[in-house]
């Protein structure tokens, strides 16, 4: 229940591709803008692919080399919220 909220909030954004890989789902226009994939049991984690991110405690930034420049973590449909949209939707204007 939680991926699919998140899902439908991210379809929000616009057109992308959805490509399945072994533990997580890339998500592209013309490059990745994110990744989604399992945390825990109770979180997922999505990945940000944009370098310009700024935000709250909940972004977290990976270390350099990573696919990924941010990610935050989501355990309840409440916790998708603008914060985590906005920072969704500048990933997916800098994919192209």
């Amino acid at each position: 229940a939680l991926h699919d909220a998140l899902m439908k909030r991210l379809r929000s954004l616009g057109d992308f591709e959805i490509a399945p890989k072994k533990t997580y789902l890339s998500l592209r226009r013309k490059k990745q803008f994110a990744m989604v994939g399992p945390a825990t049991k109770s979180e997922i984690e999505v990945g940000l692919n944009c370098k310009s991110l700024t935000g709250g405690k909940r972004l977290k930034k990976l270390p350099a080399g990573r696919m990924c420049n941010y990610a935050v973590r989501i355990s309840e449909p409440g916790e998708i919220d603008g914060e985590v949209l906005a920072w969704a939707r500048e990933a997916y204007e800098a994919a192209g």
